[in-house]
């Protein structure tokens, strides 16, 4: 009598055997002469049990350990028209994809609501320690009764319901694989890259949510997040957004210039950088062109003096003494509201820190001074905060109505998730949202932020694509919602699931 095949997860793979009759299940399958039996990437764990059964293939399947959930959500919030669509339209493809929604707009609630749509136990993976502890206190609202745990700054609970960051989950990602039916990636377009991948695939989650503002990445991995986690399902910009979700919003784009001495020195580096470049005969055009700039300039003197030069430059265009003066217009203009700048660089923000008497935040704040600055400037006691990076993804700055980008830059994502800090409606539900950016013209500085205009990804280049002017409020479009039922459905996407 023929042996029923078994199928057993092992270390973010699948093992069969023995091998069913049937041919099918092969496409998916390697044979591993160290065990002499078939190995499948977890992440193909779905279509291989719809293969097999499609087949009538009888087999025991012991790879799975996650669970069904006995939620009771507390969603008490209605949702927004594209909240409901964009979970309408991920169920409809299986539940597997990516809600691409601009910053502000709620991909977390869909998360919550895709949960409670779905409840299994389920991994929420995200890319910093702030955004794993705003998730938990968001889950912990809405699932109560459910243990709700972390993984990431010290913590490693096993919970049904498990926030992670990608740097954890990658490297316990042998042992999460096949313990979780969910997994939910924010910020989804940190995934493709060589370390996070294997949190994808080495799982064997049916359902994946991928939620992300810009998709996009400049090495073009992006594409990969249809086979990481589905294909892109729902897809709505700040420009569709605003007066519904978002606030309505304008972009102010403030040109100063270099004064005679900046420009003198500014000429002097980029004719330093440039000549360099004609006799290594390289150009600066795409992400290839800078990378290959940095390989060449480390092989010679003259090569580390370009890329010295080329930093010099950029600084000059970055921290000019113009930007101060308009930044100190700007906030007497709009005193006494609260205001966040955004740079580029730690040396300008301790520069403006110390000339405006302004609280700063970089990298290398302390974890401690950080939040108290953030709960001081959330609850209105510091009316004006000065940042370089770090709040780009995930922290949440309500109520801000008022921004100042002392940088032009070429990246779509860095520009709609500073836009999306001041795009949150406020309590009130109402507000006119303002990005001012600074950029220094006729610089490398200004054609950047040209560049990510004309990019199709760009919020402003839609806007330019339905012929409205660049620096205009934004179209306002029709509003609607439907309140979310509160008892957990019971899913039947596919054949596979318990």
């Amino acid at each position: 009598m023929a042996r029923i095949p078994l199928l057993t997860f092992d270390r973010g793979t699948l093992i069969l055997h023995p091998p069913p009759q049937g041919q099918g299940w092969i496409t998916h399958a390697t044979w591993d002469d160290r065990i002499e039996k078939f190995r499948i990437p977890a992440l193909h764990y779905r279509s291989l049990v719809e293969t097999l059964q499609a087949d009538t293939t009888e087999f025991t399947d012991e790879a799975r350990g996650f669970s069904s959930l006995e939620l009771q959500p507390q969603l008490s919030q209605e949702p927004y028209a594209h909240q409901r669509e964009a979970l309408e339209a991920w169920k409809a493809a299986g539940r597997r994809g990516v809600v691409v929604l601009p910053t502000g707009a709620g991909k977390s609630y869909v998360a919550q609501m895709a949960l409670a749509a779905t409840p299994r136990t389920t991994l929420v993976v995200v890319p910093t320690l702030d955004l794993m502890h705003q998730w938990y206190g968001g889950l912990q609202g809405a699932f109560p009764g459910i243990e709700v745990g972390l993984l990431g700054g010290g913590s490693r609970d096993r919970s049904p319901i498990l926030v992670a960051t990608y740097d954890s989950a990658a490297i316990q990602a042998e042992t999460l694989g096949n313990r979780y039916g969910l997994v939910v990636f924010d910020e989804c377009h940190h995934l493709p890259s060589d370390f996070n991948r294997v949190i994808a695939e080495y799982s064997l989650a049916p359902y994946r949510l991928g939620l992300t503002a810009t998709p996009d990445r400049s090495d073009g991995r992006h594409t990969d997040l249809t086979a990481l986690v589905g294909p892109e399902v729902y897809h709505k910009t700040a420009v569709d957004l605003s007066g519904i979700a978002l606030a309505e919003y304008e972009v102010r784009q403030i040109k100063v210039q270099l004064s005679p001495e900046e420009r003198d020195r500014y000429g002097e580096l980029l004719e330093i950088r440039n000549r360099f470049l004609r006799q290594a005969n390289l150009s600066l055009g795409g992400l290839a062109g800078w990378q290959r700039f940095i390989q060449v300039s480390a092989r010679s003197p003259e090569g580390r003096q370009a890329m010295l030069a080329h930093h010099g430059a950029k600084a000059i265009a970055l921290g000019n003494v113009g930007k101060l003066r308009v930044l100190g217009e700007l906030l007497a203009e709009h005193d006494p509201e609260q205001v966040l700048i955004f740079t580029h660089d730690n040396a300008t923000v301790y520069r403006i820190s110390q000339d405006f008497l302004i609280p700063a935040i970089t990298h290398q704040t302390p974890v401690k001074e950080r939040h108290l600055i953030l709960t001081q400037f959330r609850a209105g006691l510091y009316k004006t905060l000065v940042v370089a990076n770090v709040l780009d993804e995930g922290v949440d700055v309500p109520d801000v109505r008022l921004a100042i980008f002392l940088a032009g830059s070429g990246s779509t994502r860095q520009f709609v998730q500073r836009l999306g800090r001041v795009l949150r409606r406020g309590s009130q539900g109402t507000k006119q949202a303002i990005l001012y950016e600074v950029v220094a013209e006729d610089t490398v500085e200004e054609s950047t932020s040209q560049r990510r205009r004309r990019s199709p990804a760009s919020d402003q280049g839609d806007r330019q694509s339905k012929g409205q002017l660049q620096l205009l409020p934004p179209r306002l479009y029709g509003q609607g919602s439907a309140p979310l039922p509160q008892a957990a459905e019971t899913p039947t996407p596919w054949h596979g699931d318990p």
